[in-house]
């Protein structure tokens, strides 16, 4: 189970990677999802994404949702021109598909996503508002997310809280 102590190495990782998460945000979820990630530059090229997907007003939505955030890191590791070509108004559907594959229905916070790998014995999986799944394992206190295409994932920092759901940055897009 993640404890304070662990989620606070997170965010600590987190910042020694050079990724940000403002302690008002941590403490204080008054923003949606949208703005706590727009609030953020190493969310941008999730940020314009969602945006070309037309997903704005969903992810600012009632919800709640959990939403598995790359960065622009993460976003840096696929291949050349993936991302200009998926931000093109003809590959609304593909972006649509592969934004929605990061985000689950729920709020789910990190100690419940663990409780679940183990009483799964080491695997959870999680369906995505896309409708695919995503398994879920730990490697040490990391929750490793395996794709559909077999890609993985490890989450950096976890329950970011926002007013209609949680985040958990993660350090490689998933692929439905």
């Amino acid at each position: 189970m993640f404890s304070r102590t662990s989620l606070r190495a997170a965010f600590f990782a987190m910042a020694a990677a050079g990724l940000s998460v403002p302690a008002a945000v941590a403490a204080q979820p008054a923003a949606d999802i949208v703005d706590t990630a727009a609030g953020n530059a190493d969310f941008s090229t999730l940020v314009a994404a969602v945006k070309a997907a037309g997903l704005v007003d969903t992810l600012k939505g009632k919800g709640p949702f959990t939403v598995f955030a790359p960065t622009n890191a993460a976003f840096g590791k696929l291949p050349a021109g993936t991302v200009d070509s998926l931000l093109k108004p003809e590959a609304k559907a593909t972006l649509t598909a592969v934004l929605t594959y990061h985000v689950v229905p729920g709020k789910v916070l990190a100690a419940d996503l663990v409780k679940a790998i183990q009483a799964g014995g080491g695997k959870a999986e999680v369906t995505t508002v896309q409708g695919g799944k995503l398994t879920a394992s730990l490697m040490g206190n990391v929750v490793m997310l395996r794709d559909a295409k077999g890609g993985m994932s490890h989450v950096r920092a976890a329950d970011v809280a926002t007013s209609n759901g949680v985040i958990h940055v993660i350090d490689t897009v998933v692929m439905p």
